[in-house]
């Protein structure tokens, strides 16, 4: 009997999120790696089965929310992942609701940049996600976010 392999989504939007989301890829070895993210080429040598191209954007940037999270239902739907992680942003909050939707495992690291406080769209995924991350240890708290560790 063969045993299927588990397949990971991992979603981030461009710049130091997508830095941090690609030191923690290295964990998902030996299973099916998928990626989404704003600029395709930074993702060429994670090691993915498929890169997905996704819309940035911001609270401030309605519309342009709206087609990445339509964006995003279509390619969790498609990849259907055992498994989702993102450290940020607004991408990778739909990114988890859609994924926790359609019962996949959902991880959020909010990035390192959210030193005094936790991101707007990190304080939402601690809805959805499995697994609620802080890479600081202050900002830690009984019910989530939790600390263990920083991915610098």
């Amino acid at each position: 009997m063969t045993r299927r392999q588990n397949k990971v989504l991992a979603v981030s939007s461009g710049g130091g999120h997508w830095v941090q989301l690609e030191r923690l890829l290295p964990a998902f070895e030996g299973m099916r790696l998928f990626v989404a993210t704003v600029e395709p080429r930074s993702a060429g040598g994670a090691g993915a089965e498929r890169v997905f191209r996704i819309i940035d954007a911001s609270r401030w940037e309605k519309l342009r929310l709206l087609r990445s999270a339509f964006g995003l239902l279509a390619i969790v739907l498609r990849v259907r992942p055992d498994v989702m992680i993102s450290t940020g942003a607004a991408p990778g909050f739909f990114a988890l609701l859609f994924g926790k939707m359609i019962g996949s495992r959902t991880i959020w690291v909010d990035s390192v940049a959210n030193a005094d406080e936790l991101s707007m769209s990190g304080k939402k995924a601690g809805r959805v996600a499995d697994l609620w991350l802080t890479q600081w240890e202050h900002l830690a708290r009984e019910g989530g976010p939790q600390f263990r560790g920083s991915v610098f």
